[in-house]
């Protein structure tokens, strides 16, 4: 006999709330190590989203650096990253209010080095000299309205602000990753042109670097149209690193004597898609091995490699999922944000010389009982066309409650943004939030996603709107073929192109029984007019050439196509999204309302793309699964605050 009580599925109480999910954890990322401390970026959606850098000095207990009134955050690309870097015990940072720069020593208070722009000026993925005399990095200039007045550029400025900034490279469309090499005498860095996305084609150039901070003798080191080159990063000897996907897979490259070699061809990813600045998945130790992560079949490994020989060795850690990587070295130690399925993210310290690992942070600690936690499988399932895609499948897990012999789950189909993005298996109370009350939950990473090679990306090449949304439609009539989840009751939920995704798969095909977009895109010419720079041009490999592809375009736009959705569903946006604007969540909700068909609409006011304020992160949760549960017809074993449904009779 089971000790656990039947009910049906869905309707089971959970101690996983919306408002532990929203209030009880910090978002981790960017770490570094300088001068013994380790520092990073903490995300506090307490703190109205505002993100801190912290330090931590060896033996002592993490202690803010920048203090109340300022958010290490740049509008670069609009995706940010990148937003702080150190020289010594000096932080030099990126002020989300102003988009200033500034400098602070630590004990002191934060100095602006650059201008007021009103916020038209914005800096990122800087870096200094290492003689101190100048602070290299990217910025971006907004000289208008649209996003073709805006100026992507390489500038150097005192490290005080003496002196203004000046430029130092410009003429391509984008920049990243200015490196200056150890013994300060070249600059290495990245660059790249419309229509070209930064995992689709960069170029890698090195140039001689002057005391000014002035350019010369500029070379292309490697790269083009059809080769991702991302973290160009010196080695202590002086010769350049760097990742590059022309195998078909990112993989570990070094310059030496004119020539370019392999460190360790593999069917792995050392790399990602630069959605924002500063990735780094490699660092040098002091004994001239490297410390890296790789990513095969969803899974990250923590490894060391031996550029000398080529060996490549796993290290033995408890964790298989590495956070945007951003690794920094100092010594015989490296710092990395971490976790696993079931492991929170943590800030952690490998010592590869004491064998040891040192946790600094936690992202969230683990209260209830981990039985709750759904552990995901990986799963390849036919798409129908004769090729395969990937998902993470997580079923429904409550120690306390089992579903009714004659039931099956409901399932949620979670797809990603980007669309070149990637569902890996960490620590996420979002799903849990839903399998621990009897849902099941499908993580697509659909034809397009990152993590299984460059081939694998291109296959959404020309048909974006099309072979995900038949991937995220697939991975439901699979698992409901296997008798896995109820084949009525059906869900469909993403963010961003993830939401995009969704809409599609309501509109041109009559798989989900429910579906949920947040800030999802309805109509992607409308999308491509208003949308920023960074992203203007991303629909041409994925659609096709904007305006001579327009037909395509709007045929794949769900907003002209709201009478062939026959479905509930539920929109979540946020006001100030300059990256997929309000205006195309309203026009789905007016269309919604004019087919008198039941949805629900949420206006989260100042958020932008994703939520970082507590309350906005709960209720939005919760508005969700109120509006599955109202739907499918279950009785929430838990009391929440009901979503308003219009037209539900």
């Amino acid at each position: 006999m089971s000790d656990r009580t039947t009910s049906p599925y869905g309707s089971w109480s959970s101690p996983i709330s919306a408002d532990m999910f929203a209030t009880t954890g910090v978002g981790l990322d960017a770490t570094r190590l300088e001068g013994g401390a380790a520092y990073w970026l903490e995300f506090r959606p307490t703190e109205d989203g505002r993100s801190v850098v912290v330090r931590a000095d060896p033996g002592e207990d993490p202690r803010d650096v920048t203090p109340e009134g300022f958010d290490v955050r740049t509008k670069v690309h609009e995706y940010g990253g990148g937003a702080y870097w150190l020289h010594g015990a000096t932080v030099f940072f990126a002020n989300f209010e102003d988009q200033r720069l500034y400098r602070q020593e630590i004990g002191a208070e934060p100095a602006p080095i650059t201008e007021e722009s009103g916020g038209r000026h914005r800096y990122a993925d800087g870096r200094v000299t290492p003689d101190g005399r100048l602070v290299i990095c990217v910025r971006e200039r907004h000289e208008g309205s649209s996003s073709a007045e805006v100026v992507n550029e390489l500038v150097a400025m005192a490290p005080d602000g003496s002196g203004g900034v000046r430029t130092i490279a410009s003429g391509h469309d984008f920049y990243a990753y200015p490196r200056p090499s150890p013994d300060g005498t070249h600059l290495a860095w990245i660059s790249w042109d419309h229509p070209e996305m930064p995992w689709d084609g960069t170029e890698l150039w090195v140039a001689d670097l002057g005391g000014d901070g002035s350019l010369a003798n500029e070379r292309q080191v490697a790269g083009g149209r059809e080769e991702s080159i991302i973290q160009p990063e010196w080695g202590p000897g002086g010769e350049l690193h760097f990742v590059s996907d022309r195998t078909g897979w990112w993989n570990l490259y070094r310059e030496r004597d004119g020539a370019t070699e392999a460190l360790h061809p593999m069917e792995a990813e050392f790399g990602g898609p630069l959605w924002e600045f500063g990735l780094s998945s490699f660092a040098f130790l002091d004994d001239g091995r490297i410390a890296c992560v790789y990513g095969r079949d969803g899974l990250q490994q923590l490894a060391v490699l031996d550029p000398g020989s080529g060996e490549l060795v796993d290290l033995d850690v408890p964790y298989t999922v590495v956070a945007w990587p951003t690794l920094s070295a100092e010594g015989t130690r490296v710092s990395l944000v971490a976790g696993g399925p079931s492991i929170p993210h943590q800030v952690v310290v490998v010592d590869f010389a004491a064998a040891s690992i040192e946790v600094l942070r936690e992202g969230r600690t683990v209260t209830f009982d981990p039985a709750y936690i759904s552990i995901p499988r990986a799963l390849e399932y036919p798409t129908g066309d004769g090729q395969t895609a990937h998902a993470l499948f997580y079923p429904p897990t409550n120690p306390a409650f089992e579903g009714r012999v004659d039931e099956l789950p409901p399932l949620i189909v979670a797809t990603h943004g980007g669309p070149t993005g990637e569902s890996v298996a960490n620590f996420d109370l979002g799903i849990q939030y839903f399998t621990s009350r009897g849902f099941a939950v499908a993580d697509v990473n659909y034809r397009g996603s990152t993590g299984y090679g460059r081939a694998y990306r291109r296959q959404l090449e020309g048909g974006w709107g099309v072979v995900d949304t038949i991937d995220c439609v697939n991975v439901a009539k699979h698992l409901a073929a296997e008798g896995l989840v109820d084949g009525a009751r059906m869900a469909i939920r993403g963010g961003s192109a993830g939401g995009y995704a969704t809409l599609c798969a309501l509109t041109f095909h009559d798989t989900f029984a429910a579906g949920a977009s947040l800030f999802g895109i309805a109509d992607l010419e409308a999308l491509f007019h208003a949308t920023h720079k960074f992203e203007s041009r991303y629909g041409d490999r994925l659609v096709g050439p904007y305006p001579d592809a327009l037909d395509v375009y709007r045929a794949r736009s769900p907003i002209h196509f709201v009478d062939r959705i026959s479905c509930p569903m539920i929109i979540l946006q946020g006001s100030e999204d300059e990256v997929v604007p309000p205006a195309q969540a309203e026009m789905m909700v007016e269309a919604l309302e004019r087919k008198g068909l039941p949805y629900a609409y949420l206006l989260f006011e100042g958020e932008q793309h994703g939520f970082r304020k507590a309350e906005h992160i709960k209720r939005s949760l919760e508005a969700e699964l109120s509006f599955y549960a109202r739907i499918f017809g279950v009785e929430l074993g838990d009391p929440i605050e009901p979503v308003e449904i219009h037209n539900l009779p």
